[in-house]
């Protein structure tokens, strides 16, 4: 069923991608922008774990290449092991293996092994898979010795015909690989680069397995540097778990943490949604739908990316006004060069509607007449479009760093949830600001001063809005003379003046504001009157629909399905995930399990395959024996809607009733 689902998937994104390169529905201008983001997109992908690669590979040289001859005999049995924690978000730790490897391919050692739990259920079949693994790259061999590798019969798999074509291989090494071997100026040490074994699942290993591999390598460190990474979903405690003290004490382990999975999507957001040079946006219901999905599904950010890339494909394929979704400089030249169809498309969105009802009444008319007015009022709307952008990030980040450390976080603990707070509807609106703002009138001064000076540092790193942090700067200026002071300077009274403030109604006897308080009421109404001024809701701005993705309904149904309900569309309309009609009832065209499909919908209780195998045969239009016939009811039955009976050895019993 699982697998129903993700074809369902790369079917819409393949339909999407074939209507993507129609010139009729979309532009190339379209199709540019697509491939340079997507592989944007790719690029942030490979560098989301690049910290904790580095320092694996850093490990790797230390105890592989950069080892003294001391240190390689005084390491005996034991083998460096490396933890690497990698969280919960199991569709994304293949993408990093993959990068591990590459980068240690390429920068350490070509001895790279991975091996996976369900191929190596025995020690023979994982040092069998190490050995094919190894011997199979002929990194350093030449081509006689490759085919001699590939003879390699399986009762040879052992260890110690390992150490035999590794000592031949590493021979050649220093030639194949010079700079690898530059350091290791010892003659006593072996001329070696080290053997790398990834376990990608280390969980799933049966640990008996692991342990008796364990015990074999650990025999035979002084002729094979090995070296292990363990994948690791869980915790460290995994690790003993599995390994008794007589095993684990042989590995010589480091733990290495990857950044959580909610660190790896703030990074996407950063990077691509919350970016004002990245002109494709989101609507806050499409965001909530890939949030949600990552959040209660998968937690992997590629499976996030894809939807992201999904959203830009159906915005680009449904939006004929989407050329108009790139750069400011090109959007501004495709403005001028607008088709008279396209003028009319921009007179019919909502948000250009509701501009043109705010103009004076001569202004109506030339906007819906005029088509040259108009395409230079879009000029402007483009400017203020992507001013827009490059003024809402810088304070909804200074916004999120003033109240992400309130307690309870009122405005979310997260950016993401303040952004679409701000995109859907009028923040300053809500109970949730009024609470964050009293909230903030009670801040201490190093906690205010703290924060005023991390919103000045992300203005200065934007090099926009110069008039609002050289008014943080002032702030932080009077916080820091004589004007906030812990020593506080107050008038000198007589006595008159001493009686008559005793006699005051009780309604005025309240506490006079030091300056720190005065001041500290400046800086909220400053922040207030930013936060109404730059942080007003998407929808507002006139030709938003350019840029904003908001059909949440489409991205749910393609992403977010139902296994059950995938399926039976699928076998019952095959061309629905095609985005086709099927213009009639069973086409030939069709695929051999959903015609048997359709069969088994009109059938009873059971029916027989030799009464159906003919009617197969004439729907299909072909002459051809019952193999394929006998391998779709074989698919009908692995998918659960049928299973063999024992009343007649050629008939089959339904198993799902009401239509499907």
């Amino acid at each position: 069923m699982g697998n129903c689902s993700n074809e369902h998937r790369g079917t819409s994104f393949s339909a999407s991608a074939a209507s993507l390169s129609n010139p009729l529905i979309c532009s190339s201008i379209n199709t540019f922008f697509f491939l340079d983001k997507y592989i944007f997109s790719q690029v942030i992908q490979d560098q989301l774990n690049k910290k904790v690669l580095d320092s694996l590979a850093e490990f790797i040289k230390k105890h592989g290449l950069g080892c003294s001859s001391d240190n390689w005999r005084q390491r005996a049995r034991e083998i460096p092991t490396a933890a690497l924690m990698l969280g919960v978000n199991v569709p994304d730790h293949a993408m990093t293996f993959r990068s591990l490897c590459n980068l240690l391919q390429d920068s350490v050692t070509p001895f790279v092994v991975s091996v996976h739990a369900k191929e190596c259920a025995a020690v023979k079949l994982l040092i069998q898979k190490v050995l094919e693994q190894l011997m199979g790259r002929g990194v350093s061999v030449d081509e006689e010795q490759e085919d001699d590798t590939a003879l390699l019969q399986r009762t040879q798999c052992t260890i110690s015909a390992l150490c035999q074509w590794y000592k031949t291989v590493t021979k050649k090494s220093t030639q194949v690989f010079p700079q690898r071997t530059e350091s290791l100026t010892n003659s006593d040490f072996p001329q070696s680069l080290p053997v790398v074994v990834i376990f990608k699942d280390f969980e799933a290993f049966n640990s008996q397995v692991l342990q008796d591999f364990i015990l074999i390598c650990s025999r035979y460190t002084q002729e094979l540097p090995f070296i292990f990474i363990f994948g690791i979903a869980t915790s460290p405690s995994a690790i003993q778990h599995r390994l008794p003290h007589s095993v684990s004490s042989l590995l010589c382990i480091e733990v290495f943490h990857s950044l959580s999975c909610t660190q790896h999507l703030a990074s996407v957001f950063d990077k691509l949604i919350l970016n004002s040079q990245f002109p494709f946006k989101l609507s806050s219901r499409v965001i909530q739908v890939l949030v949600g999905i990552f959040l209660y599904h998968d937690f992997s950010v590629q499976n996030f990316v894809k939807g992201l890339q999904f959203s830009m494909l159906e915005h680009f394929k449904s939006q004929p006004l989407s050329m108009l979704c790139c750069q400011k400089q090109e959007a501004l030249l495709s403005a001028k060069t607008l088709s008279k169809k396209n003028v009319e498309r921009i007179r019919h969105l909502p948000s250009f509607m509701r501009y043109v009802e705010t103009q004076e009444p001569q202004e109506q008319v030339r906007l819906l007449t005029n088509d040259e007015h108009v395409k230079e009022v879009c000029q402007k709307l483009l400017k203020n479009l992507h001013k827009y952008h490059k003024n809402y990030y810088p304070i909804l980040q200074c916004l999120h760093s003033l109240t992400s450390s309130l307690p309870k976080f009122p405005l979310g603990k997260h950016i993401r949830e303040l952004h679409v707070s701000c995109i859907e509807k009028n923040l300053w609106e809500t109970e949730e600001y009024d609470s964050a703002l009293q909230l903030l009138r009670i801040l201490a001064k190093d906690e205010l001063v703290a924060a005023l000076r991390k919103c000045a540092e992300i203005l200065k790193s934007t090099k926009i809005l110069q008039n609002v942090l050289q008014q943080l700067e002032d702030f932080i200026d009077s916080s820091g003379n004589g004007i906030i002071s812990g020593k506080m300077e107050y008038q000198k009274t007589d006595l008159f003046q001493l009686q008559k403030t005793l006699l005051e109604k009780e309604s005025r006897r309240t506490k006079r504001m030091n300056p720190f308080e005065v001041l500290r009421s400046q800086v909220i109404e400053f922040i207030d009157s930013l936060v109404r001024e730059y942080l007003t809701p998407a929808e507002l701005q006139p030709l938003n629909e350019v840029c904003y993705y908001s059909s949440s309904g489409v991205l749910r149904q393609r992403l977010n399905v139902t296994p059950r309900t995938s399926i039976q569309a699928a076998l019952s309309h095959p061309f629905y995930y095609f985005l086709k009609t099927d213009a009639g009832t069973i086409s030939s065209a069709a695929p051999d399990l959903c015609i048997v499909y359709k069969l088994h919908l009109e059938c009873g209780l059971s029916f027989s395959n030799i009464v159906y195998k003919p009617i197969f045969l004439i729907c299909i239009v072909l002459n051809i024996d019952s193999a394929r016939f006998i391998q779709a009811v074989s698919e009908m039955e692995f998918l659960g809607f049928i299973k063999s009976t024992k009343q007649k050895t050629d008939h089959v019993a339904r198993l799902t009733w009401g239509g499907c």
